[in-house]
């Protein structure tokens, strides 16, 4: 077992939850944990980002669909990644939140005895 939960995994379960509350592409979500963790010093690597985003398509829980970023196809030219759950892909995203949550528990009990063995 592993001393605290692993990057990815913790990656994973905000990507999960960005998809199932269809908050944007792959360089949205990237930017929205930045915002969300930049209090706690922490930024998430890009390339871990869309690591885990491959991962989750590979895993059979995402499907990726492509769309130009604007309305206009005359002008805009840039092309989105979406991504989607697949038909079994939220149930597949329930249990593994579920896998993670057992050990965010455990890292939390332990980090919360290190403070009041060590600062109390």
């Amino acid at each position: 077992m592993a001393f605290m939960i692993s990057q990815r995994a913790f990656i994973k379960i905000y990507l999960i939850t960005m998809v199932e509350r269809h908050r944007g592409y792959g360089y949205q979500m990237l930017e929205s944990m930045k915002d969300e963790f930049s209090g706690f010093g922490y930024v998430p690597p890009q390339s871990e980002v869309y690591r885990a985003l491959h991962e989750l398509v590979q895993e059979g829980v995402f499907y990726r669909t492509k769309r130009l970023k604007g309305t206009d196809p005359r002008v805009d030219f840039q092309e989105i990644v979406l991504y989607h759950f697949t038909d079994d892909g939220e149930e597949k995203a329930r249990l593994y939140k579920k896998q993670v949550k057992a050990d965010l528990d455990r890292c939390l009990g332990m980090l919360h005895k290190a403070e009041q063995d060590n600062y109390s």
